[in-house]
């Protein structure tokens, strides 16, 4: 293929560019040969006219196909080169956010500077197993990689590591390390991963700095070795490190700092364990200041030296070696802040010795003061003769001092990596370990030194045996395919290694003028110059003689040789080593004393076994010839390191930093080529370029360029062939491609010229494609148009004809509508005028009538006057008149008056008129004198009862007197005060009688409230009655109206409440996993041990010490019945309190029984009581029962006395308080007005107290007359004092009631006295014998009422407590009527429906609880049987005395025959020594396909049978014997096939039948619902094995989870081949180029990849082995429901973590073959078990790869769509969705944001993948057999004749 063929018209390009290094443009013209130059447009459609060099003939790099972009593995792009890689890494990087990207056999690593969650324990899973090619490129595929080669082939492996200082070296090597810590069975980062974070921040602390590009830069590299055993689980690791920095501890460049560890120091100094230091703030030390600014912003020391201190006490520092640690730090600090002073001219120098840091430095490390300020300014020379002290000068001195320092934190350095690596150390024997090198890239610097020399050294090692391992593999996979090749030829630096560390090279050089007594840097510097001044790798720099520049593989480096010499000789003087060793800290002194003992670093006595040997060689004495310098050290570390490298399969990890400011996802393409240069990635790529970089497998190839072919050669079977053809038709240069074995090679670009061909291809059959469619629908669009115009002109018409005829008949109305409206406006005018007219002669007319009216009105008026007028006169002159005529009258009438009286005086005169006067007179006075004579009595009486009130009055009134004159005499001097008392008195009393006016206000209101509230209540009553009739009314109404929608929420609270109690079976079934685990372990070991004793004749399993013992034997403790508590806690303390208290059931039990018992014993006291009261009550009724009916009515006298005697004490009682009141009254009011009053009063009450006692006289003398009859007929004496001791009356003795009858006696005695008839109602002590007969029929019905009211107040109490719960119900009722009433109509039903439930649970809970009862009944009276048989059973033993133990059993069972004759059938009989033959037989040798051809589950019947039948005879211990055994065979079965899925699903079946048969012949009604009268009758009639069943539900639960993880295992590699990898619909996908990864794990097609249709035939083998075998139907549907689960979860998973498959016709692919399972849950009824749902998540995933993704609207529909997918997941596959034809288009960053927008209201969980071993809870609903026992048959081949049906 031609230039010209490739530089044509629209070809992209790359061009150089000074910004972004690298610019896409697009060529406008085609290139001709000999063209100068090349026109181009670029990207921002501005022209370019790129100029050509026609000697080197240089064209502009090809730009690979959209297709190609974006790749995982950057040696998959057809043009391999370095703006290729470039724009690769930065679409990956910026547009899907890949931070991984494959480069042949290294990963590279951009730095996100943002966490992202790719990192979690279920991505770790998600990688472990995978090929590495089959995955996106990750650190973890990278780890999984090497973890596999060392399992696969015993291998030791090395993960290098590399990059510059903040690209992320550290965090990949510590996710590697999680990787390991996960799969090698450390989960959860425990053991050696934990310790080595442990001691992260320490080495941090100690080795890291700030400096100009990271703010945490490692300073040292670091080696990580760990291993592995014979399993591959972590045992061990160990920490090797390189090259720590040490001139920092002494000098820092601008803008840098020291280690971390001196500031931490420094900003915690306050603390008082550190007062001793003498530390301050780091800027008060010149080690810590030199490079300005001493702190980092958002670091904070003080908390990071807490962490290290936290650090150093979990990797076991004791608190004193951190103490000294700490002093150490310390004294470097105060070491550089001595203040040296010069002498003679700088020859000589001294320390003061009052320096105050000279003294902290010595007291802080226990040195002498003295011995160190000597030696710190002298040094000894030894000559063959005699010894010399000389005098350092001030540059020697500070050389010394700072030599010394460094010296000093090295060795600490060195101290606590041992340290590390001991914690680290494990006694367990190495079998292979995987190494993590994090190690320093490639430096350069303004200012190169010895650091960076050494650096770029190591990384020309490291990058010699990187290019020698990638050769080694190019030409391996030539060789592989047989394909002729020949030698790369690639980049070898080992001339610039050479020039390093060959002999007399650089370091051999440095080492010579070292040795040299007066050597400088200057003269190194130009033995350099002489020496390798015609290297190729060696320059001189122009404008300085103290430079040298090398040229390494990734750039050129200037480096000044200043300090070379003294940091290469690291001279630190004897004398000064000699006073540390004399320390008074023994640690300190350690620290030098290993220099002349230990030759290496190696650890001691405690050093880990996998270390190989140290990297670091300690230090020898300085005055020593075979001392060796650093540069040889460090020379000899890298080789022993390249060992190490060279002895292990080596994967590199590059890691890049994208910009310097640490921003997410910014890249910087200058940094990045930079790195991409300096790391050999693109070293690799060059390699891969220089032979055949494209490989494309055979079917690969056929369906990718299948249409280049033609059909003569699509006929033929044989694929190879037809890529043959194709390729030689196509390609005519036979050097560019070659046919392998398996693969075809092509060189770089014939891949991208075959993709332009196949884009003509495909260009030309779619411009075909849209000129016919185009055709058809403009053809279409005419025949739509033409129709459309027909019509329109047709309805065009219609609507013209009649829009005239509109306008006709709008033009007649127009024309009437005028007329009228004309009409109407004349006629409203005419209106009008008439209308005025009228008003106006109305108003005139009446104008005129009210002035005729005024004129009238007037003259009435006057009339009137006149009238009035004259009848004045009149009446005046009358009055005169009639005065007259009166005074005339009374003249005369008193004449003849006075005439009249002279007469009547003369006759009055006479004897005569007085007799008449007389006569009556007398009897008048006597009458009179009666009369005065009672007001005399009357008088006399009251006047003695005023004179006493009056005395009572006076002796007050005086006593008052007494009291004011005291008063006055002690207050005689205070006026004012008695006058403002006075006045505060008025003032209260007006106060007082204001509050009783407020008072009574106040009860008046009180009062209207109360009956406004009684009134309101009874209308609230009222209306809630009412209301409850609505309600009722309402709800009837409801419900009608709402059935399908009860029925509906009904449903969605039945599938919550399935949810909870799934989740919480998940729980409990987590739990019985952990066990089973755990147990299996347990089995694991105890085999181990059984094996290493070997001990002979021990025949016994320990199974059944396991822990299945307490499974079995608990039951046995709640199979003897629980109601009897005594037995209960007796069988407890036999078995033991440690399983005691494991048995909560029993616990539970006991303390429900204990409530019990104590509610029993209240109930008997209150029985008591009622007991005790009854029999004093039947005392009364047979004392009442001698009582004669004559004393019946004593007693009814006696009782009608009483009433009068309170009646007497009533008016007693309201005569003093008359008395009382008169007093009080008198006293306050002295007046006689208030006396005559109250004396009027006293009258009246006095009146009306005499006629009531006349009144009560006649009842009492009735009274008496009967109470003396009734005596006499009693014959009870002459007088009551007999009567009382003989009257057996039970209440006579009673002391309160005799001094209450007392009082009323006394009282009435009172009240008498003061009348006048007292004399004759007392004067034969007749009202004492009415009183003693009284008191007697008073006690009597005292007793008698005593007794009811009791009664009466107990059923009082209640009734009252009755109402009192009636009453909170019904509150709560109205509560909750009132809430309900503010809901809306659907809640309400909801909440009455809830009311309902919860009724209706409270009923369950009393009928439960009722139940348990009975059951507790049952029970107890089951082992009083039980207990009667045994002692029938101990007494026919006693009575016989056949020895023989089967005759016994045999006569047993014969009384057992006669006693239950009808339920022999269906029970099988077995001696106990045969029980270990019948589980071998029936279980442990059983094969599912021996009773295949008999009744499903037999094995279960048959041990329920010999149950039965144990159950039958009371033998509880044969009945825990046989299921203990069962069970133990059953586990042990199953860890025999723990991977046979038949083996597994025969005994979950059998299992399960027996755990139903239990329930369904237990006994219990719930479970006999669908049993026969037959069935019933093999119900279990003394044992129950409640306790068994749950045992046995927990071995269900195990065998269902081991079930489904032997169908997972088996699927699991089936599920990425048949789901996303099979070609159902041939022809869809199209196959990419893919890379190295890809290739180099690819395997021959056919091999190991499966079809859907292997898959769906695995999932059928399934179904029929557990449709054979019996298994439930549900629980199928729950294996089938976790299975699809699992297919669901590993797809899903795999697509998202593989860019390969999230392409439009994968999503075809995928959806077809989802469609093919549901098909098949379809045609195995399966459809109902919830698996077609459990695949949602992968639908959408299918459905999102076909939708459209472009517009705001797609975004949408996307987000409403994919319900089932979280967030992530959405972004992730939009993120790797990857055109597979150039007609499709790439998802843009916008339209991800839009869907990201659209989704932020999403509350979805961060996991990015499913976790396919969630499992999902089990249930195991009840499922009774039809089945009768006495039916089932056994068959011969099971060998079991040793059963005897019964």
């Amino acid at each position: 293929m031609s230039t010209t063929q490739l530089y044509t018209k629209y070809t992209r390009v790359w061009i150089p560019d000074p910004d972004d290094v690298w610019r896409s443009a697009e060529i406008i013209k085609d290139y001709k040969e000999g063209d100068k130059s090349l026109q181009l447009k670029l990207e921002d459609e501005t022209l370019y006219e790129y100029p050509i060099d026609l000697q080197g003939n240089e064209l502009p790099f090809l730009r690979n196909p959209d297709i190609l972009v974006g790749q995982n593995d950057l040696t998959a792009l057809s043009y391999l080169h370095e703006p290729a890689v470039l724009h690769n890494l930065k679409v990956r990087f910026l547009e899907s956010n890949h931070i991984y990207t494959y480069c042949g056999i290294v990963l590279v690593a951009i730095n996100p500077y943002e966490q992202l969650p790719i990192y979690e324990q279920d991505v770790i899973y998600a990688y472990s197993g995978q090929n590495m090619g089959d995955m996106d490129p990750h650190i973890f595929a990278v780890a999984e990689e090497a973890y596999k080669q060392m399992a696969r082939e015993e291998k030791n492996q090395s993960i290098i590591v590399s990059g510059e200082s903040g690209a992320g070296k550290t965090v990949s090597a510590k996710y590697a390390m999680r990787f390991f810590a996960t799969v090698g069975g450390s989960a959860s980062e425990t053991n050696i991963e934990a310790k080595v974070l442990a001691s992260s921040p320490i080495m941090e602390a100690i080795g890291n700095a700030k400096t100009t590009r990271n703010d945490n830069s490692s300073r040292f590299g670091k080696y990580i070795q760990i291993g592995f055993d014979k399993r591959f689980h972590i045992i061990g690791a160990n920490m090797r490190t390189y090259l720590l920095e040490k001139s920092r501890v002494v000098f820092q460049a601008e803008d840098e700092r020291n280690y971390h560890i001196f500031y931490q120091l420094c900003a915690s100094a306050s603390l008082p364990e550190f007062k001793d230091l003498g530390l301050t703030c780091a800027e008060d030390f010149f080690y810590t200041s030199q490079g300005g600014d001493t702190s980092i912003d958002g670091v904070d020391d003080a908390d990071d030296f807490e962490k290290t201190r936290h650090a150093f006490t979990l990797l076991g520092v004791k608190e004193s070696h951190q103490m000294i640690i700490f002093r150490i730090i310390a004294a470097i600090l105060h070491l550089g802040n001595l203040e040296i002073q010069g002498e003679r001219d700088g020859e000589a120098c001294s320390v003061s010795s009052e320096d105050e840091h000279l003294s902290n430095f010595c007291s802080l490390l226990g040195v002498e003061h003295s011995q160190m300020q000597h030696w710190l300014c002298h040094r000894k020379l030894v000559t063959t003769a005699e010894t010399y002290v000389k005098s350092m000068s001030l540059h020697q001195v500070v050389n010394a001092r700072n030599a010394l320092a460094k010296h000093i934190y090295a060795q600490l350095f060195n101290w606590i990596v041992q340290h590390i690596n001991k914690a680290l150390h494990t006694t367990v024997k190495q079998h292979s370990f995987i190494g993590v090198l994090d190690i320093y890239g490639f430096e350069t610097f303004e200012v190169n030194s010895f650091e960076q020399f050494c650096i770029n050294y190591a990384n020309e090692k490291l990058q010699q045996q990187f290019n020698s391992h990638v050769f080694k593999l190019e030409q391996e996979e030539y060789m592989k395919e047989e394909i002729p090749w020949t030698l790369i030829d690639f980049y070898d630096n080992q001339p610039c290694i050479d020039l390093i560390e060959a002999k007399l090279g650089i370091l051999d050089l440095l080492d010579e003028e070292c040795k040299v007594p007066k050597g400088t840097d200057q003269n190194w510097a130009q033995k350099l110059y002489d020496r390798h001044a015609a290297s190729q790798h060696f320059q001189k720099p122009r404008m300085s003689n103290t430079s040298f520049i090398v040229l390494h593989f990734a750039d050129k480096v200037e480096y000044q040789s200043e300090g070379f010499l003294e940091k290469n000789r690291d001279t630190v003087y004897e004398e000064q080593i000699n006073i540390l060793k004399a320390s008074k800290y023994q640690m300190v002194a350690d620290l030098f004393q290993e220099e002349d003992t230990v030759p290496t670093t190696a650890v001691g006595k405690g050093a880990p076994r996998i270390s190989v040997r140290s990297a670091r060689p300690a230090f020898k004495a300085a005055n020593k010839e075979h001392r060796k310098t650093v540069g040889h050290q460090f020379r000899n570390s890298l080789h022993l390191l390249m060992e190490t490298l060279n002895a292990t399969t080596p994967h590199y990890v590059r890691c890049i930093k994208p910009n310097d400011e640490k921003l997410p996802f910014k890249f910087d393409p200058k940094r990045a080529v930079q790195q991409l240069r300096a790391c050999g990635v693109l070293e690799t790529i060059r390699i891969s370029a220089a032979g055949f970089p494209s490989r494309w497998s055979y079917p690969d190839f056929f369906n990718r360029y299948r249409v280049l072919m033609n059909k003569r050669d699509l006929s033929k079977n044989d694929k190879r062939q037809i890529c043959q053809t194709l390729l030689e038709d196509l390609i005519k240069d036979p050097d560019k491609f070659q046919f392998g074995r398996t693969k075809i090679f092509f060189r770089a670009g014939q891949v991208a010229y075959l993709e332009k061909l196949r884009a003509d291809k495909f260009r030309a059959a779619t411009i075909m494609i849209q000129k016919t469619v185009r055709g058809w629908l403009q053809r279409t669009k005419y025949q739509r148009l033409r129709r459309a115009t027909l019509v329109l002109q047709r309805y065009a018409r219609g609507c013209l004809a009649r829009r005239l005829a509109e306008h006709l008949r709008r033009t007649r109305a127009a024309i009437i509508l005028q007329k009228q409206y004309r009409m109407l406006r004349i006629r409203r005018a005419f209106q009008r005028i008439r209308n005025a007219t009228l008003t106006i002669q109305a108003f005139a007319r009446g104008m005129f009538v009210k002035r005729i009216y005024h004129q009238m009105l007037i003259e009435h008026k006057a009339i009137i006057l006149q009238k009035y007028v004259r009848g004045w006169l009149a009446r005046v002159r009358f009055r005169r008149l009639r005065a007259a005529a009166v005074v005339l009258q009374c003249h005369l009438r008193r004449l003849r008056a006075q005439r009249q009286l002279r007469a009547l005086r003369i006759e009055a005169r006479s004897a005569q008129h007085l007799k008449k006067l007389n006569i009556g007179m007398e009897n008048k006075v006597v009458q009179l004198q009666r009369k005065v004579d009672e007001q005399n009595k009357e008088y006399k009486l009251l006047n003695e009862q005023l004179s006493m009130l009056t005395s009572a009055h006076s002796s007050e009134v005086e006593k008052l007197k007494k009291e004011l004159q005291q008063y006055q005499q002690s207050q005689r001097g205070d006026d004012n005060q008695l006058l403002s008392l006075q006045g505060e008195m008025e003032q209260l009393r007006m106060e007082l009688e204001k509050a009783h006016g407020e008072r009574e206000v106040i009860e008046d209101s009180h009062g209207k409230e109360k009956d406004l509230l009684r009134k309101r209540i009874s209308d609230l009553e009222e209306e809630n009655a009412l209301l409850k009739q609505e309600k009722e009314e309402l709800n009837r109404r409801i419900l009608c109206q709402s059935e399908d929608e009860f029925a509906r929420n009904t449903v969605e609270e039945n599938i919550q409440m399935k949810k909870e109690l799934e989740e919480e079976r998940s729980r409990y079934q987590n739990l019985v996993k952990e066990y089973s685990s755990l147990e299996q372990r347990y089995d694991n070991l105890r085999d181990e041990m059984t094996i290493i004793k070997q001990a002979p004749g021990h025949r016994r399993n320990p199974s059944n010490q396991s822990s299945l013992e307490s499974d079995s034997n608990n039951p046995s403790i709640c199979t003897s019945e629980i109601g009897d508590t005594e037995d209960v806690i007796q069988q407890v303390e036999e078995v033991g309190m440690e399983k005691a208290a494991m048995d909560m059931t029993l616990f539970l039990k006991l303390q429900k029984r204990v409530r019990e018992l104590e509610l029993e014993r209240k109930k008997l006291q209150t029985q008591l009581e009622k007991k005790e009261q009854e029999r004093q009550k039947s005392q009364v009724i047979e004392t009442k029962t001698q009582v004669t009916p004559e004393h019946e009515d004593f007693a009814y006298n006696s009782l009608k006395r009483q009433e009068l005697e309170s009646e007497n004490k009533k008016l007693k009682n309201e005569l003093n308080e008359l008395r009382k009141a008169i007093a009080d009254h008198a006293t306050q009011n002295n007046s006689s007005n208030d006396m005559r009053d109250s004396y009027n009063l006293l009258l009246n009450q006095l009146k009306s107290a005499n006629e009531e006692l006349e009144v009560r006289k006649e009842e009492v003398l009735i009274l008496r007359s009967q109470i003396m009859k009734a005596a006499q007929q009693k014959d009870m004496g002459k007088n009551m004092e007999s009567i009382s001791p003989n009257a057996s009356w039970p209440n006579s003795d009673r002391h309160v009631d005799q001094e209450d009858a007392i009082e009323a006696y006394q009282g009435m005695c009172e009240t008498n006295r003061k009348t006048e008839d007292w004399g004759y109602l007392n004067e034969d002590g007749e009202l004492g014998l009415a009183y003693q007969g009284l008191k007697q029929v008073a006690r009597l019905l005292e007793a008698q009422l005593q007794d009811q009211r009791r009664e009466h107040e107990e059923e009082m109490e209640a009734l009252r407590n009755q109402v009192d719960l009636m009453q909170e119900e019904l509150e709560k009722q109205q509560q909750a009527f009132l809430q309900t009433l503010q809901l809306s109509p659907e809640v309400q039903v909801e909440f009455g429906l809830q009311q309902e439930i919860t009724r209706l649970t409270n009923e369950n809970l009393d009928l439960k609880e009722l139940l348990e009862k009975l059951e507790k009944n049952e029970k107890k009276l089951k082992k009083q049987l039980k207990i009667y048989m045994k002692k029938i059973q101990d007494f026919e033993a006693s009575q016989t005395m056949v020895p023989v133990e089967r005759r016994s059993h045999e006569r047993n069972m014969q009384v057992a025959v006669q006693r239950k004759e009808k339920d022999f059938q269906g029970m099988l009989e077995y001696y106990k020594e045969d029980e270990p033959l019948l589980i071998r037989n029936l279980i442990t040798d059983l094969k599912p396909q021996a009773v295949s051809a008999t009744v499903p589950c037999l094995p279960a019947y048959i041990l329920y049978m010999c149950i039965r039948h144990a159950d039958y005879i009371n033998d509880d211990q044969k009945v825990h014997s046989l299921l203990t055994s069962t069970i133990n065979g059953v586990k042990k079965v199953l860890k025999k096939h723990h991977d046979d899925f038949e083996m597994t699903s025969f005994w979950l079946a059998n299992t399960c039948r027996l755990l139903h048969c239990l329930k369904q012949y237990s006994g219990e009604e719930g479970f006999m619902t669908q049993n026969t009268a037959k069935q019933n009758e093999h119900c279990l009639k003394n044992f129950d094995l409640t306790e068994y069943r749950q045992v046995l539900g927990h071995l269900s639960i195990q065998i269902y989870q081991q079930l489904i993880n032997i169908a997972g295992g088996i699927l699991q590699p089936m599920i990425v081949p048949a789901v996303l990898e099979n070609e159902s619909i041939q022809g869809l996908s199209s196959v990419k180029p893919m890379g190295y990864r890809k290739y180099s794990s690819a395997v021959a097609e056919g091999d190991s990849s499966y079809s859907l249709d292997e898959m769906i035939r695995q999932l059928n083998t399934f179904h029929s082995i557990m449709c054979d075998q019996g298994l439930d139907p549900e629980i199928i549907q729950q294996v089938f429901k976790q299975l699809f689960y699992m297919i669901n979860a590993v797809a899903l998973n795999n697509l998202l973590l593989r860019k390969d498959v999230c392409s439009w016709s994968t999503g075809m692919q995928l959806r077809f073959n989802i469609s093919q399972l549901e098909e098949w849950l379809r045609g195995k009824n399966l459809q109902q078990s919830g698996a077609a749902q459990t695949l949602e998540p992968l639908i959408q995933a299918a459905q999102l790869l076909q939708l459209k993704k472009k517009t705001s609207e797609d975004a949408e529909a996307i987000c409403s769509l994919c319900t089932s997918l979280t967030t992530q997941q959405i972004v992730k596959i939009l993120n790797l969705y990857t055109p597979v034809n150039e007609f499709e288009e790439r998802v843009t960053v916008a339209f991800i944001r839009n869907i990201q927008k659209h989704l932020q209201e999403r509350n979805d969980p961060p996991q990015l993948l499913l976790d396919f071993k969630h499992m999902f809870p089990v249930l195991f609903p009840f499922n009774p057999s039809a089945i009768t026992m006495d039916s089932i048959h056994l068959p011969a081949s099971l060998n079991l004749d040793f059963l005897n049906k019964v």
